[in-house]
Formats: C-alpha cells, structure tokens, sequence
C-alpha cells in the first residue's frame, strides 16, 4: 500500500480539492449501483420467483410497501426507478471519466513542465556530469509512465470505494456471510503480495532498459557516419537486436505476471462464491431472496477486487519512473543557477571597465588534486579583444566558462566592473553575452527562424545586416528559399562554414557587449576567414571580444593575447610582443603553424 500513497502524496499535491470532488462522485456512483442492486429485491418477489422476506433486515423492511401495491403498477415503477438510477449513474460515470482524464493529463503536464523547468535552470556543471540521452529519456519515457501510473491510481480509487459501498450492502443484509467472504478474501490478499513485489521489480528493469535503449540509439544516430564509414553496421544492429529481446522479454514477463494474479483470482472467486452459497444454506439458514442478493453483490464485488489487485501491480510498476523524475527535480533544484521565473525585466550588463579574474581557482572534481585553472590572475578590458590560446588541454574552455559564469571559481573571484559575479547579477551578464562555439548549434527550422530566437523583434534589415557582417549573406541568397530556407537538423543540409558563419551572424545580431568566439573561424576558408578578421577589427572599441584560437592568423589584432599552459596564465601581451620571445610557448605555437601553412 506504500506505493497507492506515495501516488496520493504527489497528486493530491497538484490536484487538491479536485481529487475529493472526484471522489465524492464516485461515492455518489456506488450508492447508485447499489441502489440498483437492491431494487432487485421486489423485482424478484414480483416475478413470482420466491418470496419477498422483509424481516430478515431493515433494508429489506424497506420496500415493503411494494407488497401492497398491484404488480400491474408496482412493476413500472420499480422498473422506471431502475433506469433512472442506471442513467444517474452513467452521466455522473462520464463526468467522473472526463474529470479523471483533466487530472491525469494535468498531472502529466505539471510534471513535465517542473522538470524543464528545474532542468533548465541547473548549472552548467550539472549538466556536464549528466548524460543527453537520460535526460531526454526522463523527459519522454519516465514521465508518460509515471503519467500511466497516475491513471492506475484512480482506477485503484474508483474500484475501492465501489468495494467498501458494496461491502456495506453485503454486511447490511447479511453480517455473518459477509464477515466470512471478507476473512477469505483478505487470507488471498495476503498471499498475492509475491504479485506486487514482482512488479516493482518488473518496473525497475523496464526503467533500465528503457534507458539503456535510448542511450544507446542517440549515440547511433549521431555517429551513423562513423558507423557507415567503419562497417560497424552489423555489430550496431546485434546490440539493438539483444536489447531490443529483453525489453520483448520484460512485457511478456509482465503480461504472464499480471495475468496469472487475475487467474488466481477469478478462479477464486469461483471456489469462494461456491463455499460461501454452501455454508450460507447449510450454517447460516440464509433466506432465498436475501442470499440472491448477496451473492449478486459479491458475484459484482470480485471482479472489482482483482482489479484493485491489478491497479496495485501497475502502479508498483511505474514506481521506478515517478522516482526518476522527483531524483531528476531535486537534482537539478540542488543545483539551480538563479530563482526560477520569468525574469523578463532584468536587463543586459553594460560593461565599463572590463572583466577580472582575482587568484582564481577551479577544478570539476573536488576529490581530485589537479585544478583544470589555478592562480589565475588576469584583467580583460572592455571594448578591446583578448585572445586565449595554449596547447589543447591548456584550460582555456574552462576559463571561458568561467568569465561567462557557466562554472563558479573553487577560490579567488571572477569581477565585473569590480563587482563580483554572483548569482543576482549572472543572468545579467548572460543577456550581455552572445557566444559562438567551435561545434556551431542551429535549430531544425529556417535560417530566418534560427536568427530571431535571439533577438525576435529584429527586423529585415537587421538580418541582412548581421548576415552580411559574417561573409553569410551571399550563400544565404542562393538558397531554393533565402533566409526562409529549411536547414535540416543541427544544419545538416548546410557545410560547417556556413553553419558557423550563420551562428556568428546570429551572435552579431543580438548586439551583445561581451562577444565570445571559440574557435568561431575553424571550419572558414583563408578568404572568409579574412573576412570575418576584418568584420572583428570593425567591431574593436564597441563590444568586448573574447577569442579562443588555435589559429593564431586570427588574432594578429588582438590588443591582448594570454597564453595558458597546464590550467596557468604563463604569458600574456600583445601578439608582436610575445612572437619577439623566441623560447617562450607563444612562439614555439606560432613557428608551427607557420611551418604547416608554407
């Protein structure tokens, strides 16, 4: 029972007094459905079939006015009460079905939405330390079963309280028969319990390979290529062809569990209602009438039992994925960034004086004793362009995450304007930042589209203008449809520099004040390349520029170019000054490229 109350906790959390409305209804139900079954009572003394004792309990005593009124009218009436109560009952049936349905999507609305919620407010290190594909499986998989689990519950709640009306029907007309069913009945509850456990184990593997199957197909699909260019065809297809067998095998093993609990029960209920006619004849001296009425009322009751039973394994067995999503919120609420909520008033930073890293510290694990960043010591002035480079490793991703507030400095201070940065004025900075990453993003729409997300009210003008700034805008207007042309997913349908060259000019169209570009030139041609240097050189002494380079053609304008080796500022100047140190690392990266390029 732990399980029905864990579900009751959590959607009387969202639901409130809807639930009690609900389940006032199907009170209301169950009195009407036993009403009808009492209002056999004189249809069978009318028939003629045997005779109608009213003694034998004051429900029966009841409908003894009935004897006094002739069957020619007597009849109608029962009969015309009867189909009323059935259609009072069904109307209010279809209602209580309908509201059932609001709360079970609403729940499974609620719950999705205060996972994205709290998922997209965690911390960029939280994000690091997690797995795309479980993620998404949470998203999709988890939380429609945990949904599925919310509509066990009510079926569990509707098939329980017509049990405890029918139940008192039953004891009404006959305690000692009733007493004696109830004792059998909870003998057998007693013994099924192997089911329920069963199937909280069913749902624990069902959650695994659920999430084993997703994982496994999001790695495929983003490296079919190399699936296709190494042969890896027919090992790719007998993994899904293992796991694809287990999931066969944990449905089937669930349908076997759940049918064979039904068995058990109905054939019980069989044994049961042929003991219990027996004894009740033989022991109790049972009347006719009233042991007809019992056994209809328990012949109705069983089938509702064995579906509590069967509501109580289909919750057990979503248990698994509702606990997932809670682990999934109270994770991502540990390690939320900022107050969740529309934060539409705060405004973007304006930086003045330029950006300070004051003896800072960071490492992603703080149970390892090597720092990815140490004593770093460094001023960025605003409006000019500092460029990173170092070896691959040498921490300068780490650093960018760190001055754009993706990671919290372990010690020392990252400072804006001399303020440091902290949890109320990070999305500040945020909304002052436009980054270009190495591996360019764009979403499964037009170009037109993937440009406005940043910036919506931006107008014609503006696009082109941006598009133009990034060496986009002639490629753009070959397209079948121009801007408004599908790029396909992640911008298949596009080649790597254009896909960076639009990234950067949706960057430049947000107007940011801190423009960050990782290796943002890495997939452009020497001409484009030019190009974008120029656009960059244009843009000095309005924005600050922060540039992560590995080619360092790129940054021969920078006004500051930092060196980093090993999680270290070792040098750090401008570009002719530090290629003029023959034996330091700036030249030693500079010689190099220069041997590759001749």
């Amino acid at each position: 029972m732990k399980h029905v109350f864990y579900f009751l906790k959590q959607i009387h959390a969202y639901s409130g007094k809807i639930l009690y409305i609900n389940l006032f209804a199907m009170i209301g139900i169950g009195l009407l459905e036993g009403i009808g079954i009492i209002l056999l009572i004189p249809l069978i003394s009318m028939s003629g079939i045997v005779d109608m004792d009213a003694g034998g309990s004051p429900l029966l005593s009841m409908f003894g006015f009935f004897q006094d009124i002739p069957s020619s009218f007597g009849l109608p009436i029962i009969l015309a009460i009867f189909v009323l109560v059935v259609v009072g009952q069904n109307v209010m049936n279809r209602q209580l079905t309908v509201k059932n349905t609001v709360i079970q999507q609403g729940f499974l609305r609620h719950m999705r939405m205060e996972t994205y919620r709290t998922l997209l407010h965690a911390n960029w290190d939280f994000f690091v330390k997690q797995r795309k594909s479980d993620l998404i499986n949470i998203l999709t998989a988890e939380i429609a079963r945990a949904s599925a689990g919310t509509y066990s519950f009510l079926q569990f709640a509707a098939s329980l309280v017509f049990t405890l009306i029918q139940i008192g029907l039953a004891f009404w007309l006959s305690p000692n028969i009733t007493v004696f069913v109830l004792l059998c009945g909870l003998v057998l509850i007693f013994f099924n319990r192997k089911f329920l456990k069963r199937s909280l184990a069913l749902g624990k593997m069902n959650f695994e390979l659920g999430r084993s199957y997703l994982s496994g197909i999001t790695d495929q699909v983003n490296g079919i290529k190399d699936i296709k260019s190494n042969t890896l065809e027919d090992s790719r297809l007998d993994w899904f062809g293992s796991i694809t067998e287990k999931m066969q095998n944990q449905q089937v093993d669930y349908t076997r569990l759940k049918s064979t609990s039904q068995l058990y029960y109905k054939i019980a209920s069989a044994v049961l209602i042929a003991v219990f006619i027996y004894i009740a004849v033989t022991m109790f001296s049972a009347q006719a009438a009233q042991l007809m009425l019992v056994i209809v009322i328990f012949s109705r009751l069983w089938p509702r039992v064995a579906g509590i039973q069967s509501s109580m394994e289909q919750i057990a067995t979503t248990i698994p994925s509702f606990k997932a999503v809670n682990a999934l919120q109270n994770e991502c609420d540990t390690a939320r960034e900022f107050s969740m909520g529309r934060n539409q008033d705060i405004q973007p930073l304006a930086i003045r004086e330029g950006l300070q890293c004051d003896g800072v510290y960071f490492r992603y694990n703080q149970n390892e004793p090597h720092y990815a960043l140490q004593n770093i010591n460094l001023s960025i002035p605003s409006n000019q362009m500092t460029a990173f480079v170092g070896r691959s490793g040498a921490g300068k991703s780490t650093l960018v995450d760190l001055l754009m507030g993706l990671n919290q400095a372990e010690k020392g201070k990252v400072l804006i304007d001399g303020v440091p940065l902290t949890s109320d004025n990070l999305l500040s900075l945020r909304r002052s930042i436009s980054y270009v990453p190495q591996d360019p993003f764009l979403f499964n729409t037009s170009i037109r589209e993937n440009l406005l997300l940043v910036e919506p009210n931006a107008n014609e003008q503006q696009m082109w203008e941006a598009l133009e700034f990034s060496s986009a805008a002639e490629f753009v207007n070959g397209l079948p449809d121009g801007i408004d042309t599908l790029i396909g997913d992640r911008g298949i349908k596009l080649s790597g520099g254009e896909r960076q060259r639009l990234v950067l000019a949706r960057a430049i169209l947000r107007n940011p004040s801190i423009l960050v570009l990782d290796e943002a030139t890495s997939a452009l041609d020497t001409e484009n390349e030019a190009k974008i240097q120029e656009a960059l050189d244009r843009l000095k002494g309005k924005m600050t520029i922060i540039v992560i380079a590995h080619r360092l053609s790129t940054i021969r304008n920078a006004d500051q170019v930092v060196v980093l080796e090993e999680g270290e500022v070792i040098q750090k100047g401008g570009f002719t000054e530090l290629a003029r140190e023959k034996r330091s690392t700036f030249s030693y990266l500079l010689r190099n490229q220069t041997e590759v390029t001749q």
